[in-house]
């Protein structure tokens, strides 16, 4: 065996990728980065408000101080204060000297409504989990894993081409079989190129990821319509007349009709507003983002495995419209492509495929590891012309 060829046996050795059986990707992402990012935000943002609220609450006291009577005793003072913040209704006189009541109940509802609002933040990413994630998962896995194992194939396949051409004592017989291999298409293997067409013909997947972001773009709606219409109307109001003159104290004299009282959690409630308004403001573009990216392909990554062998949905031109399940899968992909070994091998045999020159005579990985391995990737012209003369 010269030298030559063990150098090139192993150079393609090395080439080849590891065998990963048993539990192999474990840490397979089933979320996209930016997708992850919103879930963190929608649903851990509330809960921290609503941390902020209890301990607000336990540090200082109750949220409402009531200016009672001089003349009532300190369990007279704690019941006013008691009733008003079970009642928590603000009396005040129109110009025909009616009382009109305002309910000012979001400050009582604060932290639950925040607590509620993280549960229906996370109901897209349950939808999404139970829906979505187990099909995607097995996807992910057989693609792959057919990624990897059709680069291993084309590097086997170009040592069983060395091997031959090493035993083969006329090398006519050697390329004329080469060539009909070519001509046959014996050296592509389509299933999963025909599995990720028919993955163009579904679109559960990314019916499930619109669904998912158009229930965020709509709670977040609901958010705005909420805070608009409730919070607003008691965002300035820190004092309030209560009464309490109910029940068994409405014939009493002594006591007045209404008792000023003063909310001291206003300022919670303005910063968790406030707060919450600008943040979910600035989820939503993430989240039209993530919504635009389902509109085109990820070329780069299409086009660094057409170096495989029957691997051409651009070069056919195969791929339509981007709203299907394909191109999910593709998001995916790129998510999870420390998963893909095989990526980084032919990331790098395509920059060396478009600085070699004979671009011509280079299609695939099979081609270039030829090349490499010290094989031309065609017929060389002095047997061609050869052929020709002995076949006048």
């Amino acid at each position: 065996m010269s030298l030559a060829h063990t150098a090139a046996e192993y150079m393609l050795s090395d080439a080849l990728l590891p065998d990963r059986r048993g539990p192999r990707l474990k840490g397979l992402r089933l979320e996209l980065p930016l997708d992850r990012m919103v879930k963190f935000i929608a649903v851990g943002f509330p809960l921290l408000l609503m941390s902020l609220a209890f301990a607000q609450e336990f540090s200082s006291g109750p949220p409402i101080r009531c200016f009672s009577p001089s003349n009532f005793s300190i369990r007279q003072a704690a019941y006013v204060d008691g009733s008003c913040w079970d009642s928590l209704v603000h009396h005040e006189q129109d110009e025909l000297g009616q009382y009109k009541t305002k309910s000012l109940w979001p400050h009582k509802v604060l932290p639950y409504s925040l607590l509620a609002l993280a549960v229906v933040m996370y109901l897209p990413v349950l939808l999404w989990q139970y829906a979505a994630a187990p099909a995607l998962s097995s996807d992910l896995l057989f693609i792959i894993s057919e990624l990897d194992k059709s680069y291993n194939r084309s590097i086997r396949l170009v040592q069983h081409m060395l091997k031959i051409r090493q035993k083969s004592s006329d090398p006519h017989v050697f390329w004329d079989e080469l060539e009909k291999a070519r001509k046959e298409r014996y050296f592509e293997f389509p299933l999963l190129e025909r599995y990720l067409a028919c993955k163009q013909r579904s679109h559960s997947l990314v019916a499930t990821y619109l669904l998912r972001n158009s229930l965020l773009l709509l709670f977040t709606s609901a958010i705005y319509l909420y805070l608009g219409h409730f919070h607003l109307d008691v965002f300035f109001q820190e004092e309030f007349s209560c009464s309490i003159k109910t029940g068994l104290l409405n014939d009493e004299t002594h006591v007045p009709h209404l008792i000023t009282c003063r909310l001291t959690s206003l300022s919670i409630l303005q910063i968790v507003s406030l707060s919450s308004l600008t943040i979910y403001t600035l989820l939503v573009p993430v989240i039209i983002y993530n919504l635009t990216r389902l509109c085109r392909w990820d070329k780069r990554l299409l086009s660094v495995y057409e170096m495989l062998p029957a691997f051409d949905l651009l070069s056919r031109k195969m791929l339509g419209c981007p709203i299907n399940d394909l191109n999910v899968i593709l998001l995916f992909l790129r998510a999870n492509i420390s998963e893909l070994i095989s990526f980084s091998w032919l990331s790098v045999l395509c920059v060396l495929k478009d600085t070699t020159t004979q671009k011509h005579n280079i299609d695939t990985v099979v081609d270039f590891m030829t090349l490499l391995a010290g094989l031309e990737p065609t017929k060389p012209k002095h047997l061609t012309h050869r052929v020709c003369d002995e076949n006048p």
